[in-house]
């Protein structure tokens, strides 16, 4: 499956903790954003991992999940934050 997942941490420390763990599971694509494929089990250890490191009362993740990329665009407007051949 294919995510983009989205952040938005109201601490810097859980906020860097968050990001050091998704730049090693997905591509980042630029600020708190970060997109990629996953396997069932990889998107299981991903919700858990996420869970852990994100307070539910302060935090907000968002996680978009398509079946495939196949159906889908990316358009970019402006400059790319981190330069990447995958794309949605």
């Amino acid at each position: 499956m294919y995510l983009i997942v989205v952040y938005d941490m109201a601490s810097p420390k859980r906020g860097n903790k968050l990001l050091k763990y998704l730049r090693s599971a997905l591509t980042w694509i630029q600020n708190s954003v970060f997109e990629g494929e996953v396997t069932d089990s990889g998107y299981t250890i991903l919700l858990s991992n996420i869970k852990k490191l994100i307070n539910k009362e302060k935090d907000s993740v968002i996680i978009y999940k398509f079946d495939s990329k196949k159906y889908t665009e990316r358009k970019l407007i402006g400059i790319e934050k981190n330069s990447t051949d995958t794309f949605i």
